[in-house]
């Protein structure tokens, strides 16, 4: 129910949506999802919902931990940060954020709600980390009318 929110929010913002799939709650599944994504080197941004909660089937975090080769604490704790204004129920949240070669994951909640609320967060910072995971500089001042511009 979260996934076709997340796609329609991407769409929103004309990212390309090049995948998406319903996977069952089994971390070696996941993982095997994530790793295929993004050796693939199609997709720079993976988003997952669901499977961040405490019941026994929620493995999603513990299947990005063992594909990520980098952790994004920052943006692991921005999410936990303003989700708890909406809700204190986010403590219980254990979404994960990180890198795997040139593609960034982030968990999200499975909630519709807390999917909009998530994607809110890290909207802003997706074409930068993009840019930085293509090794390009987000920072290089281009020529535009004589004028140069960040």
């Amino acid at each position: 129910m979260s996934g076709p929110i997340l796609q329609e929010l991407l769409q929103g913002i004309d990212a390309e949506v090049i995948e998406t799939a319903l996977v069952p709650d089994d971390a070696m599944l996941i993982a095997r999802s994530l790793v295929r994504l993004a050796d693939a080197k199609c997709c720079e941004v993976i988003l997952t919902t669901g499977g961040t909660g405490l019941s026994p089937r929620d493995v999603t975090p513990e299947a990005t931990r063992q594909v990520i080769e980098k952790e994004l604490l920052g943006v692991e704790l921005a999410l936990h940060q303003e989700s708890l204004r909406h809700t204190p129920l986010a403590m219980l949240s254990r979404a994960v954020a990180g890198v795997r070669g040139r593609s960034l994951i982030i968990n999200f909640p499975g909630s519709p709600k807390a999917v909009k609320e998530c994607f809110a967060i890290v909207q802003p910072i997706l074409g930068h980390a993009v840019k930085l995971l293509r090794n390009e500089n987000p920072y290089a001042f281009h020529e535009t009318s004589g004028t140069q511009t960040r």
